[in-house]
Protein backbone atom coordinates (compact mmCIF):
# COMPACT_ATOMS: atom_id res chain seq x y z
CA UNK A 1 0.00 0.00 0.00
CA UNK A 2 1.55 3.38 -1.10
CA UNK A 3 1.86 6.34 1.28
CA UNK A 4 -0.80 9.01 1.20
CA UNK A 5 0.58 11.42 -1.50
CA UNK A 6 0.38 15.14 -1.37
CA UNK A 7 -1.54 17.39 -4.20
CA UNK A 8 1.75 18.32 -6.07
CA UNK A 9 3.39 14.71 -5.94
CA UNK A 10 -0.49 13.45 -7.37
CA UNK A 11 0.10 16.02 -9.96
CA UNK A 12 3.75 14.63 -10.45
CA UNK A 13 2.36 11.50 -10.61
CA UNK A 14 -0.33 12.40 -13.32
CA UNK A 15 2.41 14.07 -15.64
CA UNK A 16 5.21 11.43 -14.95
CA UNK A 17 2.16 8.37 -16.07
CA UNK A 18 0.99 11.24 -19.49
CA UNK A 19 4.52 11.00 -20.85
CA UNK A 20 5.03 6.97 -20.24
CA UNK A 21 1.03 6.76 -22.47
CA UNK A 22 2.58 9.19 -24.78
CA UNK A 23 5.47 6.51 -25.23
CA UNK A 24 2.83 3.60 -25.03
CA UNK A 25 0.44 5.33 -28.30
CA UNK A 26 4.09 5.94 -30.33
CA UNK A 27 4.17 1.71 -28.94
CA UNK A 28 1.23 0.57 -30.55
CA UNK A 29 1.52 2.52 -33.63
CA UNK A 30 4.87 1.30 -34.48
CA UNK A 31 2.86 -2.37 -33.86
CA UNK A 32 0.17 -1.39 -35.92
CA UNK A 33 1.33 0.57 -38.67
CA UNK A 34 2.37 -2.37 -41.18
CA UNK A 35 -1.23 -2.75 -41.44
CA UNK A 36 -1.86 0.86 -43.20
CA UNK A 37 0.99 0.65 -45.06
CA UNK A 38 1.00 -2.95 -46.07
CA UNK A 39 0.63 -2.27 -50.10
CA UNK A 40 3.38 0.58 -49.96
CA UNK A 41 5.36 -1.78 -48.21
CA UNK A 42 5.11 -4.86 -50.36
CA UNK A 43 5.47 -2.38 -53.45
CA UNK A 44 8.69 -0.50 -52.28
CA UNK A 45 10.64 -3.60 -51.00
CA UNK A 46 8.96 -6.13 -53.71
CA UNK A 47 7.81 -8.73 -51.14
CA UNK A 48 6.30 -12.04 -51.16
CA UNK A 49 3.16 -12.51 -48.22
CA UNK A 50 5.62 -14.13 -46.41
CA UNK A 51 8.65 -11.77 -46.65
CA UNK A 52 6.12 -9.33 -45.45
CA UNK A 53 5.27 -11.01 -42.98
CA UNK A 54 8.75 -11.37 -41.57
CA UNK A 55 9.46 -8.25 -41.72
CA UNK A 56 6.21 -7.19 -39.73
CA UNK A 57 6.47 -9.91 -36.99
CA UNK A 58 10.33 -8.71 -36.20
CA UNK A 59 9.00 -6.36 -33.99
CA UNK A 60 6.64 -8.94 -32.59
CA UNK A 61 10.53 -12.08 -32.11
CA UNK A 62 12.10 -8.93 -30.45
CA UNK A 63 9.48 -7.56 -28.44
CA UNK A 64 8.73 -11.09 -27.31
CA UNK A 65 12.57 -11.69 -26.27
CA UNK A 66 12.40 -8.29 -24.52
CA UNK A 67 9.40 -9.23 -22.17
CA UNK A 68 11.37 -11.17 -19.33
CA UNK A 69 14.53 -8.86 -19.05
CA UNK A 70 12.28 -6.21 -19.49
CA UNK A 71 10.34 -6.84 -16.33
CA UNK A 72 13.66 -7.67 -14.68
CA UNK A 73 14.60 -4.31 -15.23
CA UNK A 74 11.52 -2.73 -14.33
CA UNK A 75 11.66 -4.59 -10.75
CA UNK A 76 15.36 -3.45 -10.53
CA UNK A 77 16.68 -0.36 -12.67
CA UNK A 78 13.05 1.37 -12.23
CA UNK A 79 10.57 2.73 -15.51
CA UNK A 80 12.68 6.00 -15.41
CA UNK A 81 16.27 4.65 -16.70
CA UNK A 82 13.90 2.03 -18.96
CA UNK A 83 12.01 4.31 -20.65
CA UNK A 84 14.70 6.58 -21.07
CA UNK A 85 17.01 3.96 -23.24
CA UNK A 86 13.85 2.39 -25.04
CA UNK A 87 12.99 5.63 -26.20
CA UNK A 88 16.52 6.34 -27.94
CA UNK A 89 17.29 2.98 -29.60
CA UNK A 90 13.06 3.01 -30.69
CA UNK A 91 13.74 6.70 -32.46
CA UNK A 92 16.88 5.51 -34.06
CA UNK A 93 15.25 2.59 -35.29
CA UNK A 94 11.87 4.63 -36.96
CA UNK A 95 14.14 6.83 -38.39
CA UNK A 96 16.59 4.48 -40.10
CA UNK A 97 13.40 2.91 -41.28
CA UNK A 98 11.85 5.74 -42.92
CA UNK A 99 15.33 5.88 -44.68
CA UNK A 100 15.77 2.25 -45.55
CA UNK A 101 16.35 1.42 -49.50
CA UNK A 102 16.28 -2.52 -48.92
CA UNK A 103 14.52 -4.83 -47.51
CA UNK A 104 17.29 -6.00 -45.56
CA UNK A 105 17.91 -2.24 -43.82
CA UNK A 106 14.17 -2.03 -43.41
CA UNK A 107 14.60 -5.56 -41.25
CA UNK A 108 17.27 -4.13 -39.33
CA UNK A 109 15.80 -0.82 -38.80
CA UNK A 110 12.08 -2.65 -37.61
CA UNK A 111 13.97 -4.72 -35.54
CA UNK A 112 15.49 -1.92 -33.61
CA UNK A 113 11.63 0.08 -33.33
CA UNK A 114 10.77 -3.05 -31.72
CA UNK A 115 13.49 -3.65 -29.16
CA UNK A 116 13.03 0.22 -27.87
CA UNK A 117 9.57 0.07 -27.45
CA UNK A 118 9.50 -3.75 -25.73
CA UNK A 119 10.27 -1.65 -22.84
CA UNK A 120 6.96 0.51 -22.42
CA UNK A 121 4.18 -1.33 -21.66
CA UNK A 122 5.43 -3.36 -18.93
CA UNK A 123 7.26 -0.34 -17.26
CA UNK A 124 4.11 1.73 -17.57
CA UNK A 125 2.47 -1.67 -15.49
CA UNK A 126 5.34 -1.19 -13.09
CA UNK A 127 5.11 2.01 -12.34
CA UNK A 128 0.76 1.69 -11.99
CA UNK A 129 1.34 -0.88 -9.91
CA UNK A 130 3.78 1.60 -7.82
CA UNK A 131 2.21 4.60 -7.69
CA UNK A 132 -1.24 3.91 -7.31
CA UNK A 133 -3.49 1.68 -5.34
CA UNK A 134 -3.87 -2.65 -6.36
CA UNK A 135 -8.07 -1.80 -6.44
CA UNK A 136 -7.48 0.74 -8.74
CA UNK A 137 -5.02 -1.32 -11.02
CA UNK A 138 -6.70 -2.87 -13.96
CA UNK A 139 -8.92 0.64 -13.97
CA UNK A 140 -5.76 2.59 -14.19
CA UNK A 141 -4.54 0.33 -16.99
CA UNK A 142 -7.45 0.18 -18.87
CA UNK A 143 -7.36 4.24 -18.97
CA UNK A 144 -3.68 4.31 -20.05
CA UNK A 145 -4.66 1.82 -22.86
CA UNK A 146 -7.37 3.85 -24.47
CA UNK A 147 -5.59 6.65 -24.63
CA UNK A 148 -2.43 4.57 -25.55
CA UNK A 149 -4.54 3.12 -27.83
CA UNK A 150 -4.87 6.20 -30.30
CA UNK A 151 -1.76 5.38 -31.75
CA UNK A 152 -3.40 1.89 -32.86
CA UNK A 153 -5.43 4.73 -34.75
CA UNK A 154 -3.68 6.38 -35.85
CA UNK A 155 -2.12 3.14 -37.79
CA UNK A 156 -5.32 3.04 -39.16
CA UNK A 157 -6.73 5.47 -41.77
CA UNK A 158 -4.92 8.23 -40.69
CA UNK A 159 -1.39 6.75 -41.66
CA UNK A 160 -2.72 5.78 -44.82
CA UNK A 161 -3.85 9.29 -45.60
CA UNK A 162 -0.63 10.50 -44.65
CA UNK A 163 1.19 8.51 -46.72
CA UNK A 164 -0.56 8.78 -49.60
CA UNK A 165 0.47 12.78 -48.80
CA UNK A 166 3.82 13.09 -46.92
CA UNK A 167 4.77 9.67 -47.77
CA UNK A 168 4.93 6.41 -45.11
CA UNK A 169 8.69 7.64 -45.26
CA UNK A 170 8.59 11.09 -43.49
CA UNK A 171 6.08 9.96 -41.02
CA UNK A 172 8.50 6.81 -40.05
CA UNK A 173 11.41 9.65 -39.56
CA UNK A 174 9.15 12.06 -37.33
CA UNK A 175 7.40 9.72 -35.40
CA UNK A 176 11.36 8.56 -34.71
CA UNK A 177 12.25 12.57 -33.58
CA UNK A 178 9.30 12.45 -31.43
CA UNK A 179 10.17 8.74 -29.82
CA UNK A 180 13.61 10.31 -28.96
CA UNK A 181 11.95 13.53 -27.02
CA UNK A 182 9.94 11.41 -25.20
CA UNK A 183 12.57 9.63 -24.08
CA UNK A 184 14.26 12.59 -22.57
CA UNK A 185 10.96 13.92 -21.23
CA UNK A 186 10.64 10.57 -19.23
CA UNK A 187 14.13 10.59 -17.52
CA UNK A 188 13.25 14.47 -16.45
CA UNK A 189 9.58 13.72 -15.08
CA UNK A 190 9.38 10.10 -14.05
CA UNK A 191 10.09 8.50 -10.70
CA UNK A 192 10.53 5.01 -9.87
CA UNK A 193 8.62 5.03 -6.72
CA UNK A 194 6.56 7.20 -4.25
CA UNK A 195 8.42 9.38 -1.83
CA UNK A 196 8.68 7.45 1.27
CA UNK A 197 8.77 8.12 4.93
CA UNK A 198 12.45 7.60 6.63
CA UNK A 199 15.36 7.67 4.69
CA UNK A 200 15.54 6.84 1.08
CA UNK A 201 15.54 3.26 -0.05
CA UNK A 202 18.81 2.41 -3.08
CA UNK A 203 18.10 1.10 -6.02
CA UNK A 204 17.73 -2.97 -5.87
CA UNK A 205 21.11 -4.40 -7.07
CA UNK A 206 20.90 -6.50 -10.23
CA UNK A 207 21.32 -10.75 -8.64
CA UNK A 208 21.19 -12.46 -11.25
CA UNK A 209 20.44 -15.79 -8.49
CA UNK A 210 17.32 -13.62 -7.27
CA UNK A 211 16.24 -12.69 -10.93
CA UNK A 212 16.07 -16.48 -12.56
CA UNK A 213 14.62 -17.59 -9.01
CA UNK A 214 11.64 -14.93 -9.08
CA UNK A 215 10.94 -16.02 -12.62
CA UNK A 216 11.10 -19.54 -11.54
CA UNK A 217 8.74 -18.86 -8.91
CA UNK A 218 6.56 -17.40 -11.33
CA UNK A 219 6.73 -20.24 -14.36
CA UNK A 220 6.09 -23.16 -11.73
CA UNK A 221 3.08 -21.17 -10.24
CA UNK A 222 0.58 -23.17 -12.31
CA UNK A 223 -2.17 -20.23 -11.78
CA UNK A 224 0.13 -17.93 -14.20
CA UNK A 225 -0.46 -20.77 -17.24
CA UNK A 226 -3.94 -20.31 -18.01
CA UNK A 227 -3.48 -16.62 -18.01
CA UNK A 228 -0.50 -17.08 -20.46
CA UNK A 229 -2.43 -18.64 -22.93
CA UNK A 230 -5.46 -16.87 -23.18
CA UNK A 231 -3.10 -13.70 -23.86
CA UNK A 232 -1.48 -15.96 -26.30
CA UNK A 233 -4.47 -16.81 -27.75
CA UNK A 234 -5.91 -13.63 -27.92
CA UNK A 235 -3.49 -10.93 -27.90
CA UNK A 236 -1.38 -13.15 -30.67
CA UNK A 237 -4.37 -13.48 -33.35
CA UNK A 238 -5.12 -9.83 -32.42
CA UNK A 239 -1.65 -8.74 -33.45
CA UNK A 240 -1.14 -11.07 -36.36
CA UNK A 241 -4.62 -9.74 -37.60
CA UNK A 242 -5.04 -5.85 -37.18
CA UNK A 243 -1.12 -5.82 -37.15
CA UNK A 244 -0.90 -6.97 -40.91
CA UNK A 245 -3.49 -8.86 -42.95
CA UNK A 246 -6.22 -6.82 -41.72
CA UNK A 247 -5.71 -4.03 -44.69
CA UNK A 248 -4.85 -6.53 -47.24
CA UNK A 249 -7.71 -9.23 -46.55
CA UNK A 250 -10.44 -6.65 -46.90
CA UNK A 251 -9.11 -5.43 -50.07
CA UNK A 252 -8.27 -8.05 -52.07
CA UNK A 253 -10.99 -10.40 -50.38
CA UNK A 254 -13.74 -8.26 -49.85
CA UNK A 255 -12.87 -5.76 -52.34
CA UNK A 256 -12.54 -2.81 -50.39
CA UNK A 257 -11.14 0.18 -51.32
CA UNK A 258 -8.02 1.10 -49.78
CA UNK A 259 -9.64 3.75 -47.20
CA UNK A 260 -12.65 1.93 -46.45
CA UNK A 261 -10.34 -0.72 -45.29
CA UNK A 262 -8.42 0.99 -43.31
CA UNK A 263 -11.31 3.12 -42.52
CA UNK A 264 -12.14 -0.90 -40.91
CA UNK A 265 -8.53 -1.01 -39.44
CA UNK A 266 -9.09 1.91 -37.24
CA UNK A 267 -12.44 1.13 -36.31
CA UNK A 268 -11.21 -2.38 -34.88
CA UNK A 269 -8.25 -0.44 -32.88
CA UNK A 270 -10.99 1.87 -31.38
CA UNK A 271 -12.93 -0.74 -30.33
CA UNK A 272 -10.16 -1.94 -28.75
CA UNK A 273 -9.43 1.00 -27.08
CA UNK A 274 -12.78 1.49 -25.76
CA UNK A 275 -12.89 -2.32 -24.50
CA UNK A 276 -9.69 -1.50 -22.36
CA UNK A 277 -11.49 0.50 -20.58
CA UNK A 278 -14.71 -0.69 -20.36
CA UNK A 279 -13.76 -4.45 -19.58
CA UNK A 280 -11.46 -2.86 -16.89
CA UNK A 281 -14.02 -0.89 -15.36
CA UNK A 282 -16.53 -3.95 -15.49
CA UNK A 283 -13.99 -6.23 -14.08
CA UNK A 284 -13.58 -3.82 -11.49
CA UNK A 285 -16.64 -3.06 -10.58
CA UNK A 286 -17.84 -6.48 -10.97
CA UNK A 287 -14.84 -8.03 -8.75
CA UNK A 288 -14.61 -10.68 -11.01
CA UNK A 289 -11.69 -11.36 -13.85
CA UNK A 290 -12.31 -14.77 -15.15
CA UNK A 291 -15.91 -14.51 -15.94
CA UNK A 292 -15.18 -11.53 -17.91
CA UNK A 293 -12.74 -12.74 -19.91
CA UNK A 294 -14.13 -15.69 -20.64
CA UNK A 295 -17.77 -14.51 -21.97
CA UNK A 296 -15.46 -11.62 -24.22
CA UNK A 297 -13.22 -14.35 -25.50
CA UNK A 298 -15.70 -16.79 -26.94
CA UNK A 299 -17.58 -14.03 -28.10
CA UNK A 300 -14.36 -13.03 -30.08
CA UNK A 301 -14.11 -16.67 -31.13
CA UNK A 302 -17.42 -16.35 -32.69
CA UNK A 303 -16.83 -12.95 -34.41
CA UNK A 304 -13.52 -15.19 -35.99
CA UNK A 305 -15.77 -18.09 -37.77
CA UNK A 306 -18.18 -15.30 -39.40
CA UNK A 307 -14.72 -13.81 -41.23
CA UNK A 308 -13.31 -17.24 -42.45
CA UNK A 309 -16.93 -18.28 -43.53
CA UNK A 310 -16.39 -16.85 -46.71
CA UNK A 311 -19.39 -14.43 -47.00
CA UNK A 312 -18.77 -10.56 -47.79
CA UNK A 313 -20.18 -8.56 -45.48
CA UNK A 314 -22.08 -5.19 -46.15
CA UNK A 315 -21.00 -2.26 -44.97
CA UNK A 316 -23.75 -2.04 -42.41
CA UNK A 317 -22.31 -5.23 -41.07
CA UNK A 318 -18.79 -4.84 -41.27
CA UNK A 319 -18.33 -1.66 -39.80
CA UNK A 320 -19.95 -2.79 -36.32
CA UNK A 321 -18.77 -6.11 -36.46
CA UNK A 322 -14.72 -4.95 -36.73
CA UNK A 323 -15.96 -2.61 -33.52
CA UNK A 324 -17.47 -5.20 -32.05
CA UNK A 325 -14.32 -7.89 -32.55
CA UNK A 326 -12.34 -4.74 -31.19
CA UNK A 327 -14.27 -4.57 -27.92
CA UNK A 328 -14.22 -8.28 -27.27
CA UNK A 329 -9.99 -8.63 -28.02
CA UNK A 330 -9.52 -6.50 -25.22
CA UNK A 331 -10.76 -8.86 -22.64
CA UNK A 332 -6.47 -9.80 -22.70
CA UNK A 333 -5.35 -7.00 -21.09
CA UNK A 334 -6.99 -8.26 -18.05
CA UNK A 335 -4.68 -11.72 -17.92
CA UNK A 336 -1.80 -9.16 -16.89
CA UNK A 337 -4.19 -8.58 -13.45
CA UNK A 338 -4.89 -12.50 -12.94
CA UNK A 339 -0.82 -13.34 -13.41
CA UNK A 340 -0.58 -10.42 -11.30
CA UNK A 341 -2.81 -11.16 -8.75
CA UNK A 342 -1.87 -15.12 -8.35
CA UNK A 343 1.84 -14.05 -7.83
CA UNK A 344 4.20 -12.57 -5.07
CA UNK A 345 3.43 -8.72 -5.30
CA UNK A 346 7.35 -7.82 -5.68
CA UNK A 347 7.13 -9.77 -8.61
CA UNK A 348 4.65 -7.40 -10.79
CA UNK A 349 6.66 -6.93 -13.25
CA UNK A 350 8.08 -10.16 -13.65
CA UNK A 351 4.23 -11.74 -14.11
CA UNK A 352 3.24 -9.56 -16.33
CA UNK A 353 6.14 -9.52 -18.62
CA UNK A 354 6.27 -13.92 -18.59
CA UNK A 355 2.24 -12.94 -19.77
CA UNK A 356 2.46 -10.68 -21.93
CA UNK A 357 5.17 -12.98 -23.86
CA UNK A 358 2.41 -15.32 -25.10
CA UNK A 359 0.45 -12.73 -27.15
CA UNK A 360 3.60 -11.63 -28.81
CA UNK A 361 5.21 -14.67 -29.45
CA UNK A 362 1.73 -15.88 -30.99
CA UNK A 363 1.72 -12.75 -33.19
CA UNK A 364 5.67 -13.36 -34.08
CA UNK A 365 4.23 -16.83 -35.62
CA UNK A 366 1.29 -15.76 -37.13
CA UNK A 367 1.96 -12.75 -39.27
CA UNK A 368 4.96 -14.89 -41.22
CA UNK A 369 2.63 -18.04 -41.31
CA UNK A 370 -0.31 -16.56 -42.58
CA UNK A 371 1.74 -15.16 -45.67
CA UNK A 372 3.32 -18.33 -46.09
CA UNK A 373 0.25 -20.62 -46.24
CA UNK A 374 -1.03 -17.05 -48.89
CA UNK A 375 2.22 -17.82 -50.96
CA UNK A 376 1.88 -21.76 -51.54
CA UNK A 377 -1.98 -20.99 -53.07
CA UNK A 378 -0.66 -17.67 -54.74
CA UNK A 379 -1.51 -18.22 -58.68
CA UNK A 380 1.50 -15.69 -59.73
CA UNK A 381 -0.52 -12.36 -60.54
CA UNK A 382 1.03 -9.21 -59.59
CA UNK A 383 -0.20 -5.43 -60.06
CA UNK A 384 1.55 -2.55 -59.84
CA UNK A 385 4.61 -4.69 -58.03
CA UNK A 386 2.38 -6.31 -55.77
CA UNK A 387 0.86 -9.79 -55.48
CA UNK A 388 -2.74 -10.79 -55.59
CA UNK A 389 -4.36 -13.42 -53.76
CA UNK A 390 -7.57 -15.11 -54.27
CA UNK A 391 -10.26 -15.05 -51.01
CA UNK A 392 -9.66 -18.29 -51.07
CA UNK A 393 -5.97 -17.79 -50.22
CA UNK A 394 -6.91 -15.19 -47.06
CA UNK A 395 -9.51 -17.92 -45.92
CA UNK A 396 -6.81 -20.70 -45.37
CA UNK A 397 -4.38 -18.11 -44.27
CA UNK A 398 -6.40 -16.64 -41.72
CA UNK A 399 -7.97 -19.44 -40.39
CA UNK A 400 -4.20 -19.92 -38.63
CA UNK A 401 -5.42 -16.81 -36.74
CA UNK A 402 -9.05 -17.97 -36.28
CA UNK A 403 -6.90 -21.31 -34.34
CA UNK A 404 -5.48 -18.68 -32.00
CA UNK A 405 -8.60 -17.06 -31.17
CA UNK A 406 -9.87 -20.39 -29.96
CA UNK A 407 -7.06 -21.32 -27.98
CA UNK A 408 -7.19 -18.19 -25.88
CA UNK A 409 -11.04 -18.85 -25.65
CA UNK A 410 -10.30 -22.17 -24.36
CA UNK A 411 -7.57 -21.09 -21.91
CA UNK A 412 -9.91 -18.29 -20.22
CA UNK A 413 -12.35 -21.00 -18.60
CA UNK A 414 -8.83 -22.26 -16.82
CA UNK A 415 -8.22 -18.48 -14.88
CA UNK A 416 -8.14 -18.58 -11.42
CA UNK A 417 -10.76 -16.45 -9.84
CA UNK A 418 -8.59 -13.70 -8.11
CA UNK A 419 -11.33 -11.40 -6.75
CA UNK A 420 -9.78 -8.30 -8.15
CA UNK A 421 -7.12 -8.58 -5.11
CA UNK A 422 -3.46 -10.32 -4.94
CA UNK A 423 -4.72 -14.29 -3.77
CA UNK A 424 -0.71 -15.33 -3.43
CA UNK A 425 0.64 -17.01 -0.37
CA UNK A 426 3.65 -18.08 0.23
CA UNK A 427 3.74 -22.19 1.60
CA UNK A 428 4.72 -23.15 4.65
Amino acid sequence: MINELSSEQKRRRALALAVIVAAYVLSFFQRFAPAGIAQDLAAAFQTSAASLGALAATYFYVYTLMQLPTGVLADTLGPRRVLLTGGFIAGLGSVGFGLATSFEAAFVARTLIGLGVSVVFVSMLKFISVWFEERRFASIVGISMLLGNIGSVFAGSPLSWLAGHLGWRRVFVGVGVLSLVLGALAWLLVRDRPPADGPAKATPRLDRTAILGALWQVMKNRATWPAVFTNAGLAGSFFAFGGLWATPFLIQAWGMTRVSATQHVSLLFAGFAVGCLLLGALSDRLQRRKSVVAASALLYGLIWLALIAGVTAPPFVSYPLFALMGVMTASFTLTWACAKEVNPPQLAGISTAFTNMGGFLMGALLQPAVGWVMDLRWKGEILAGVRLYAPEDFRWGLALIALSAWLGALAAWFLHETRCRNVWKESP
